[in-house]
């Protein structure tokens, strides 16, 4: 009698414990559809722009900003939360996000939403040491199981990916960017045995940016054909990687200046 009791209540702990696992499993799933449909709104928002901006196109390079400073485009997000720093998105993937900065507090939105509420799966932002508009990026973002946010960076892992999305578009509030495929590696943070591809704050000297680009190089998976030169802009993506413990997937691409001209 005793040994039945015993099993009832380990079968009845067993469907309680499945039961709360799948509530907190479609309550994941339901709060990362919301968090996904919130960008897709953003994301719309700037895509309705970009329209009427192609429909209208400006006469003089200074018609493309609003009274703000801001290019048209992002003006009205812009208005919207002033820690947006620009906008990140890579044709053919899931990857169209706003990018944010609070250099005071960098990771403020790691499990922030645009809006500054609480949100799983983060937004992605600035990292703190870097200035939007200078000559290089670190932009953080989280791997998330249901393919948001960096989720699909890694695919960058296989040159024939690589080899179809060559072009990341980083728009600043003030610069329209396109940036080439330079190099995409795994690595660890916080080793010893890996370079600080995340800590390039002297990248305006000429030496540290060649040593940084013979680092990248050196770690490079594949060999994308594409160079930097001293000049140029960097911008580099970054997310969590399950290689390894505190492992990280990391894509390089490059902006050249006479793109500029």
């Amino acid at each position: 009698m005793k040994t039945k009791i015993l099993w009832i209540g380990a079968v009845l702990a067993c469907g309680i414990v499945l039961i709360v696992s799948g509530f907190l499993l479609l309550h994941g799933q339901i709060r990362s559809k919301q968090e996904q449909k919130a960008y897709d709104q953003l994301s719309m928002q700037v895509q309705k722009a970009k329209t009427n901006i192609l429909s209208d196109p400006p006469t003089s390079p200074k018609e493309k900003y609003a009274d703000s400073g801001v290019l048209l485009q992002y003006d009205a997000l812009w208005q919207q939360n002033q820690h947006l720093a620009g906008w990140l998105s890579i044709e053919g993937t899931a990857i169209d996000y706003p990018v944010m900065h609070t250099p005071q507090e960098p990771e403020y939105y790691l499990r922030r939403a645009f809006d500054g509420t609480e949100a799983v799966s983060g937004s992605l932002f600035l990292d703190g040491s870097c200035v939007p508009d200078s000559n290089h990026a670190i932009i953080y973002g989280h791997n998330m199981k249901d393919g948001s946010m960096f989720a699909t960076l890694p695919l960058y892992e296989s040159p024939q990916y690589g080899r179809d999305h060559p072009e990341i578009c980083f728009d600043t509030l003030h610069q329209e960017g396109n940036y080439q495929l330079l190099a995409a590696f795994y690595t660890c943070a916080d080793s010893k045995n890996n370079f600080p591809y995340d800590t390039c704050a002297n990248l305006s000297d000429p030496n540290h940016f060649e040593e940084y680009i013979t680092q990248v190089k050196s770690s490079a998976l594949y060999d994308t054909g594409i160079e930097a030169e001293y000049g140029d802009n960097l911008l580099i993506l970054s997310t969590c990687s399950y290689h390894s413990a505190n492992g990280r997937f990391v894509v390089v691409a490059v902006h050249h200046r006479e793109n500029d001209t």
